[in-house]
């Protein structure tokens, strides 16, 4: 948009993005267990032992929060790359 011709910047414009992709998503899991949808991924879930039903009822338990973690740990890699 401004211009820029720099391979870096592009580099940490790509990390931002999905950095900013993933905490979109973790916020608005909420929202959509809600409406009895789950856009996490099943393999992360499926690690620690959690299933869809477990968000849609909003269990707390230790594995869905760490789900939650491990995904969240994912956008701050992307964070630290960017730096």
């Amino acid at each position: 948009i401004l211009g820029v011709k720099d391979i870096h910047a592009d580099h940490a414009a790509s990390h931002i993005g999905k950095a900013q992709g993933i905490v979109t998503c973790l916020r608005a899991t909420p929202y959509h267990c809600t409406r009895q949808k789950v856009f996490l991924p099943m393999d992360i879930c499926m690690l620690h032992g959690v299933s869809q039903e477990d968000f849609i009822r909003g269990k707390q338990e230790k594995n869905v929060r760490d789900v939650i973690y491990d995904i969240a740990s994912q956008a701050h890699i992307h964070l630290e790359h960017v730096r």
